[in-house]
Parts: C-alpha cells; structure tokens; sequence
C-alpha cells in the first residue's frame, strides 16, 4: 500500500516516511529521501524548520511566591448507565486522586497520551467539569462554591484551547471576540475604554490593531492562536490553562507561541498549567512536570529531573517516542 502522509511533525515525518518533499508558500523548495533530508537539508527553510523547535528554559520562580492554584486528590468520575432505567454499573476514572500545585510565576506542565485525563483535570481545576477533592485558587477554597459565586473569580481563571481554528467564532469580529469577556464582566466603562483595551492587548500578542475588524478566517493559525491568547489576556487573569496551545502549529510556529507565552508570564507573572503531549515545548516551558496515565499521577517532579532521569517505566517511553528527533542550530539532525 502507497502512502501519503501530510504533517507538520517531523518525528513522526522521520520514522514514517521514504521520502520527503518540503513545501513553502504552495512550493516544493526541497525533496529527496528523508534521512538525506534531515541529515544534509539544503534550502534554507528546511534548515529552519528542522531548527525550529522551542528552545531554552523558563526562568525560575522565587521561593517566596504564592500559591495560585491548589489541587489534592482531584476525582473526575463519568458514570457507565445501562439498561431502561440507566443503572450506573461502573464509572469511567477520568482522573483519579490527582495532586497539583502551581505558584505564581510557575508553569507547570501536564503530560501524557491521548486520554490520559489531561484536559479534563483542567477543566475541574477550573470548576468547568464536576470533581471532587479539594481545590484553592489564590487561597481561597473554590471546590464548593455555586456558579453565581464562581462569576467574579472568572476573569481571573483563563484557558486558552488546542484549536485556533474552531475556538474563534467566525461569525465575530477579533474585536468581538475580545472584547466578549470585557462585557460579561463589566470591565470597560465605556466604548472607548473597551476599544483601547482591545487595541493594547492585540499590540501585546503581535497583532496590528487596525486589523480588529476583520475576521479569523484571514487569519493564518498561529495569528488564530496569538487572538486567542489576547481573549484571555484581555482580562488581566492570574492563572492561564494552556489547552495543547501548540499541537495545531507547524513547527517554525510553534517557536513563536512559545516566547509569546514566556514573555507574557515575565511581564505579568501569570501562573500556567500547560498540557500537552508535545515533551519538546513542556521542555521550554515548565518548571514542573506530572505525568498522567489513565487518570492516575505515575511521575512528578521538577522538569530537570522528569526529562533528565524519568523513574517511570512510562514516562521512559514517553521520552523515548518524543526525543528520537532532536535537531541541532543548523538545521542538521542528531542520530
């Protein structure tokens, strides 16, 4: 059987494909087989791409800074009904007795496979999905607090999701987009307060304000990604859920996200819980690291001792899988 694989994941790239054809602007620029290709490239954009993934480490967090989001032995349960009169006969553990602690200033990243439980912890850390156990945001107990009472602490809890391309409205302006959570939460006094509130925070993801009335469909992925970046930011949150803010970025992209979101969280001292399956960017990114598998924590630690001495059995092949590709600054790949 032939194949044709289209992707932005060179590992993948690498362990899946013969050959390679490396494509720019609708051009072919390069193709050949592929360990010629990422051995020896030759076009200057390959060499790019093939250099591109986030690289360096997170500045680190004082000892002294507070805690911004408490979690201990989180429980998401979904019920397994059956019959006509839908007897719950088990449960789905989505996660499991999960423990998480994030300080201002802090990244924390959350790894593992697809449905491992990652995102669904987000989502009950920030009361959007039932849980139990306990949970304190900025040292106050939020585990038992009504919707009404949640309201106020909303703009100060932000998540920004995977898919710039289905988490903007197509119907809404960026202007309206932004501006959305301004009016819910009755943060502009007046229009022209609103406008310039927009305006700032598009100029501080990268975007040129004049283009605030156009729509996401104009859009390339990654500006799609920088404007959801600012729907969040727009309300000066204390705490950022990073939903995959990557996985839907070719990789001369994801570079760029990655210092955006590093020197926001310099700036405004925001404290992220990133997840992903990409151990690369949580590498750049986090200054902790927990490992999921089936809802249950198997590893946590610092990121220089999960990614440089891994104890689990898992989060070894986790590694494994992840690092086979590493590229080195001209572009020419390790093997």
């Amino acid at each position: 059987m032939s194949m044709l694989f289209i992707t932005h994941d060179l590992g993948i790239v690498r362990k899946m494909a013969d050959r390679v054809y490396v494509m720019t602007q609708g051009e072919v620029v390069e193709h050949g087989p592929v360990a010629d290709i990422f051995a020896n490239p030759q076009h200057p954009y390959t060499k790019r791409l093939l250099a591109a993934e986030p690289k360096g480490r997170p500045e680190p967090v004082p000892e002294d800074a507070p805690e911004m989001l408490f979690g201990e032995q989180v429980k998401i349960w979904f019920p397994i009904r059956k019959g006509v009169l839908r007897r719950t006969i088990g449960h789905v553990k989505a996660v499991d007795s999960v423990d998480i602690a994030i300080r201002e200033g802090e990244t924390v990243g959350v790894v593992g496979e697809s449905g491992s439980g990652k995102t669904t912890l987000g989502l009950g850390l920030l009361r959007l999905e039932r849980s139990e156990g306990a949970i304190r945001f900025a040292g106050r107990d939020i585990a038992g607090l009504r919707t009404g009472q949640l309201r106020p602490l909303r703009r100060e809890m932000q998540i920004v999701f995977q898919d710039p391309f289905s988490s903007l409205s197509p119907r809404l302006s960026v202007a309206d987009i932004i501006g959305e959570g301004l009016s819910v939460h009755r943060l502009a006094d007046n229009t022209a307060e609103r406008d310039r509130m927009i305006d700032a925070v598009l100029e501080e993801v990268g975007i040129d304000p004049a283009w605030r009335f156009r729509y996401p469909h104009e859009f390339s992925g990654g500006q799609r990604q920088r404007i959801a970046i600012a729907r969040a930011m727009v309300l000066k949150p204390r705490l950022v859920v990073l939903d995959e803010p990557t996985s839907a970025l070719d990789m001369s992209v994801q570079g760029q996200i990655v210092e955006l979101l590093r020197e926001l969280q310099r700036r405004h001292g925001l404290a992220y819980m990133f997840i992903s399956h990409d151990l690369k960017v949580v590498r750049a990114m986090a200054h902790k690291v927990i490992v999921l598998r089936h809802g249950k924590v198997v590893e946590t630690g610092s990121a220089e001792a999960i990614f440089d001495h891994p104890a689990d059995p898992y989060t070894k092949a986790l590694m494994k899988a992840a690092f086979d590709l590493e590229a080195v600054e001209d572009g020419v790949v390790k093997t």
